[in-house]
């Protein structure tokens, strides 16, 4: 017990020699802007010099330091996210308990809940940095239930007009026909029969 009690004790004194130094406010927001910075510009090659997309990562890391908005958001955001995916996490486990987590609708729920637990994070990170966009939402709240429904109708149009085959071949009926193939079938054999 008393090792265990030292072990934190020396972990607990380093994070706090790290926090007086400035390495949560400054050192690790720099280094998490700069590399996605620079991921950016190199996947994107924009540039193709690499030394151009390191200069141009480290002046927007530099540049976005000088705000302290930005280490307040980052040190806000990361402890809410942690806490987001451990809950996640937790609903994943219940989910794979009692069902199977390759059916449909497992994975659609999953996801409504990865999206509905970052709009939680990112309104209270934004909440607590005196930026909410609460008392917006709460007057333009039936715009923003439209443009979603809008933008849910737009996703399903453009999905089902990129993938025509898979369209029909979801239209098509138990007897593995579509549903013109099989009033065409209807007409050809009443015909037979009137004829016979």
């Amino acid at each position: 017990m008393n090792l265990l009690f030292f072990q934190w004790g020396v972990f607990s004194q380093m994070f706090n020699y790290w926090q007086q130094a400035g390495v949560f406010q400054f050192v690790l927001p720099f280094l998490l802007i700069f590399s996605l910075i620079f991921a950016i510009l190199q996947r994107t090659e924009i540039f193709k010099d690499r030394i151009i997309n390191i200069i141009l990562a480290l002046v927007v890391g530099l540049m976005a330091l000088q705000f302290p908005q930005v280490s307040q958001f980052f040190a806000d955001i990361f402890p809410r996210l942690g806490m987001a995916l451990g809950a996640l996490l937790v609903i994943v486990i219940l989910l794979g308990m009692f069902f199977p987590l390759n059916n449909k609708w497992v994975v659609y729920s999953m996801m409504g809940v990865g999206i509905i637990l970052v709009a939680v994070v990112l309104s209270k990170t934004v909440g607590v940095s005196g930026l909410s966009a609460w008392p917006w939402l709460t007057i333009n709240w039936p715009l923003v239930v439209f443009a979603a429904v809008f933008l849910v109708i737009i996703i399903l149009v453009v999905r089902g007009s990129a993938f025509p085959e898979e369209a029909q071949r979801r239209r098509t009926t138990a007897l593995g026909q579509t549903p013109q193939s099989l009033f065409f079938q209807g007409l050809a054999d009443a015909a037979k029969v009137r004829r016979g």
